[in-house]
């Protein structure tokens, strides 16, 4: 009669331990990142401001290296797995990114930059920033505009026709390698030059970078600094090499500026969709470019707090006169310290503040010395290559790395 009591005491016993075990199984996977991975609650992290909206506050940056269009060798490939990124990451630190060419030519002292100023970032988990299109590529461009950008070529072409001088100093002899100086020398782009164009006439002539004006809306690199108050989100750009930006969103409903008013950034509005701020920028002005894109571009961003430490931003971007139809392109920021990267100084370029003067103040020199018969025809000099300095996170597996 006792043992079986026993046997029955002993068998509750069991019973108790696993339901005791299931529960306990349960709730660790409840409570885990996997598990709740599809849940509601992993869409916003709950931090709100003390009036109430979600809290975007602080220093945010995407830490990891993506390629904004996804590249052939992953074609269908949408994501890399834990060993192609480690093997990925190891290529990337065993290439030099800006080595040095005939040491000491102007060549080499033009180049400016090299390994020590530039900064590699870790393989991202995704072949590509665009999203949509889902083979992360960027939609084709359209006629019009391939025939406007084909015209800017051109001209830019024209300007580089003579590179060298005349070996005889005749009375109007401007000859060159390539034939003589292009008659196009005094005309005007055919539409805003944001890059460089062969001769140093005015600031104009140069590029955006030059001339510490090369941020554009939308932004995938560098640090954004959140700031929020009850009716409006103000975010700091620090990009580039210093030539960070200002941008003021105002939340609540208010209306665009009119369509006759344009801005280099745009204008933009924000609204609260549920955890999520959706900012309408429109309004661009036609001198601020954006990979041929200008006045028409128009934006929707919606950016999402998704954690304590994360947050995500995902960018639609429209120009029917620019690319056939919208694409979009997703990134995921880290949160940084706000005490190791305090930003309270001002943006600053220091090189074309200085450099551009400079530039400018030689050409004129230049033309001095021809006049008086000493130096070579500044008309067939290339004043192009060579000047722009390559963006900070370059990418040493990326084309543009690879063709230097």
């Amino acid at each position: 009669m006792r043992r079986p009591f026993l046997q029955l005491i002993g068998v509750c016993v069991v019973v108790l331990a696993v339901i005791l075990l299931l529960k306990f199984t349960v709730t660790n996977q409840a409570s885990s990142p996997a598990a709740s991975a599809d849940t509601p609650a992993t869409k916003s992290s709950g931090l709100k401001t003390p009036w109430g909206e979600p809290d975007l506050q602080g220093i945010w940056t995407d830490e990891y290296q993506t390629p904004l269009q996804r590249p052939a060798t992953y074609a269908g490939k949408e994501f890399f797995t834990d060993e192609e990124r480690a093997a990925l990451d190891a290529k990337r630190a065993a290439i030099e990114l800006r080595p040095r060419a005939d040491r000491g030519t102007e060549r080499d002292v033009a180049g400016a930059y090299n390994q020590v100023y530039m900064s590699i970032k870790r393989t991202g988990r995704r072949t590509s920033l665009v999203v949509d299109p889902p083979e992360g590529k960027i939609p084709p461009m359209t006629p019009e505009i391939q025939k406007q950008m084909a015209a800017e070529r051109e001209f830019r072409l024209a300007l580089l026709q003579a590179t060298t001088t005349c070996k005889n100093r005749e009375p109007g002899c401007r000859g060159g390698k390539y034939g003589p100086p292009s008659p196009r020398r005094e005309e005007a782009p055919p539409r805003y030059s944001t890059g460089n164009i062969n001769r140093v006439d005015n600031p104009e002539d140069r590029s955006m970078s030059e001339r510490c004006m090369a941020a554009v809306l939308p932004d995938f690199g560098g640090f954004r600094r959140i700031v929020q108050s009850p009716a409006s989100v103000s975010i700091f750009y620090d990009v580039g090499q210093g030539q960070g930006w200002q941008r003021i969103i105002p939340v609540g409903g208010s209306s665009h500026l009119p369509s006759n008013i344009r801005q280099r950034f745009g204008d933009s509005r924000g609204r609260w969709e549920g955890e999520t701020l959706v900012v309408d920028v429109t309004n661009f002005s036609p001198k601020a470019d954006f990979m041929g894109s200008r006045e028409n571009r128009h934006l929707v961003e919606r950016w999402t707090r998704t954690g304590p430490n994360t947050l995500e931003y995902v960018v639609t971007i429209e120009d029917p006169s620019t690319w056939t139809k919208p694409w979009t392109v997703k990134q995921e920021y880290s949160m940084q310290s706000n005490e190791a990267n305090r930003i309270y100084y001002e943006p600053r370029c220091h090189e074309g503040n200085f450099g551009m003067p400079a530039m400018l103040s030689g050409g004129r020199v230049k033309d001095k010395a021809f006049a008086q018969g000493r130096g070579p025809d500044p008309a067939t000099l290339d004043n192009v290559k060579g000047m722009d300095a390559p963006e900070e996170n370059t990418d040493p597996l990326g084309a543009q790395a690879q063709a230097q």
